[in-house]
């Protein structure tokens, strides 16, 4: 009764809307403001609801939440960890077909009006409405837009850089090209009761994008424009199918002088990189994904429309919705479209490399550098001695003349990178850092002199993911993890790892943000051999076990996903995780979007 209860609060928490005329102003003018125009979505029903302004949106949103929590607080406040017992209902596969075909002719409709739109403005242009019908935009089929193909089915349900992969695969791809479009296809899967799964480039190691539940995934590929560049104001509009590197690119082209300072796998897609509050090599400089997203475009899961706030670089306006769904890995809503904040390139930079004996020597030659404080050190990561060998197995890499290929010392490597106003302060640092590294047995550090030695010098540590799967031999996975732990405990974990994840008898390396305290370690195994994946699996879950102990987080940067959803309640307590629940419950009570990650629907002791 009680959970009956709790649904029918939700849901009618969910259907609360606040009018914009309750928040107008003394004169009448409503407290909507005048530049954000409002957009609807038309539907076989009627309307849905029109993207509102971000105070607009905001109340909306924090009106349902709170009503869906001051009813379950009132409804079970005796009893709150048993408040989630309702087993979500998922479509069959004949009801996910009859909501595919559904979604396909609404998508269609969508394009086919837009299409005439595009034919009305090319005849009245041209003036002459009987030659242009074959010169314009080409007619939209339902194929262009969603796929039951087996190989696409595949590609998006699997992943040979992750062991987190789910047996279920998804019941349709859908590419949308619009927020108009997600907030079509969310739409009607709520109303057919069909699990959404979100997917960028299909990089997670954690299996963000896995669907245990089957439904649709939605693709967002194709949302990949750059909506508008803002350099005097420091900051770029884009969708969430942007790739980085290819925006860095456009900057570096338009001569802004500017670029977004992530640095993560380099096929990572903004709303990938938003979902899981990515970091990467220059984390250590810049922070990490949540630091750099201005606001976002959101759908949620009925298809509502909403903007998390406006433009400026900083705000104290109400909640952080923003931050809300940075790192929520789509449990929450769907990001389409982000502004983000751009960096200064900087004037001066430097590379350099340099090995130790040992892992150990290195990581305390990392914590040591450090605390000197060193404003000019922009990144420092390290690779293990068998990292280094897995780059000379596969060659090596290519030299800055771009023809001929260099090896590596096969010890533990750190790789630096500074940057500055100008290059004597950058030397300076160099020169610091090299006696630092001589303190702990590092050789004489090898420095770049130009922008080439540079990218030769950087490409080990960006290749060595792509290195370890090039090796891997035929039956094997890669278990691939990462943990970050205060500085002071950073060697200490790193050593330990080593030492425990050597004792298997199998490939496996360590490497990382060692600036932040954030390492990854990966073990090859042979998945068939249930012996050997116990031994890994125990290996893996006492390093993150340990990086509890030590104060840290069983994630640095790879999110939860499915991989990490049972560490996740030993690093929060299940006190908190019953308030992401509630939160959850507020925007999504059907629990469609992304269900299976970062934590179950009901409670850790009745899963």
């Amino acid at each position: 009764m009680k959970s009956v209860l709790r649904l029918r609060a939700i849901t009618q928490a969910r259907k609360t809307t606040i009018s914009p005329r309750v928040c107008a102003n003394t004169s009448g003018q409503a407290f909507r403001g005048t530049s954000t125009p409002s957009r609807s979505i038309s539907s076989q029903h009627g309307s849905a609801p029109p993207e509102r302004s971000p105070v607009g949106a905001a109340v909306a949103l924090l009106a349902a939440m709170g009503i869906a929590l001051y009813a379950g607080m009132r409804l079970e406040r005796v009893n709150s960890k048993h408040e989630h017992e309702r087993v979500p209902t998922y479509a069959s596969k004949r009801e996910m077909r009859v909501a595919l075909d559904e979604v396909g002719r609404e998508l269609l409709q969508a394009r086919e009006q837009k299409h005439r739109k595009s034919e009305t403005s090319l005849t009245s242009k041209d003036g002459d409405d009987d030659t242009r019908s074959d010169q314009g935009p080409h007619a939209p089929q339902v194929e262009d837009l969603i796929s039951t193909d087996d190989t696409d089915i595949q590609d998006h349900a699997f992943s040979e850089w992750s062991t987190s992969n789910s047996a279920n695969k998804p019941f349709a791809i859908i590419y949308p090209e619009t927020t108009e479009d997600v907030s079509i296809i969310a739409r009607i899967c709520t109303k057919h009761r069909v699990p959404m799964v979100p997917y960028g480039a299909g990089s997670s190691v954690e299996g963000s994008f896995s669907a245990p539940h089957s439904g649709f995934t939605v693709d967002f590929s194709r949302m990949n424009k750059i909506l508008s560049i803002h350099a005097d104001d420091m900051d770029c509009v884009v969708q969430p199918g942007v790739n980085w590197v290819t925006l860095n690119k456009t900057l570096a082209d338009a001569g802004a002088g500017l670029f977004v300072p992530m640095d993560p796998s380099p096929t990572a897609l903004v709303g990938g990189m938003i979902a899981t509050n990515c970091s990467g090599t220059n984390a250590m400089r810049y922070g990490t994904m949540k630091d750099w997203v201005v606001n976002l475009t959101v759908v949620l899961a009925d298809g509502t429309v909403l903007k998390t706030r406006r433009r400026p670089r900083k705000s104290s306006a109400g909640y952080d919705l923003t931050r809300l769904f940075v790192g929520a890995e789509g449990t929450l809503g769907f990001v389409t479209e982000a502004t983000l904040k751009l960096a200064v390139v900087p004037k001066k930079t430097g590379v350099a490399t340099c090995s130790f004996p040992d892992v150990k020597s290195a990581s305390a030659a990392a914590v040591r550098m450090m605390r000197e404080g060193m404003t000019g050190l922009a990144a420092l990561e390290i690779m293990d001695e068998m990292q280094m060998k897995v780059i000379n197995r596969g060659g090596g890499t290519l030299k800055s003349d771009g023809k001929t290929r260099r090896l590596w010392r096969e010890e533990a490597t750190l790789f630096f990178k500074f940057s500055g106003a100008d290059q004597q302060s950058v030397n300076a640092d160099v020169r610091r850092v090299e006696q630092i590294a001589k303190q702990f047995g590092g050789t004489k550090l090898e420095s770049a002199s130009n922008e080439k030695e540079k990218d030769a010098i950087w490409a080990a540590r960006k290749e060595a993911l792509w290195a370890m799967l090039a090796q891997r031999e035929e039956g094997t996975e890669i278990w691939s993890t990462d943990v970050a732990v205060p500085l002071s405990r950073l060697a200490e974990i790193i050593d330990i790892s080593k030492k425990e994840s050597s004792g298997l008898g199998l490939f496996n390396s360590v490497l990382g943000h060692v600036g932040d305290g954030n390492f990854h370690q990966s073990v090859m195994y042979h998945p068939s051999d249930k012996d050997e994946t116990a031994k890994v699996a125990k290996c893996v879950q006492t390093m993150m076990d340990r990086a509890l102990e030590m104060e840290g987080t069983v994630s640095g940067e790879h999110a939860i996903g499915l991989g990490k959803m049972k560490s996740l309640y030993k690093e929060v307590g299940e006190e908190t995780i019953d308030m992401m629940r509630r939160l959850k419950l507020a925007v999504d009570p059907f629990w469609l979007l992304n269900p299976g990650k970062v934590f179950d629907h009901k409670a850790e002791g009745q899963r």
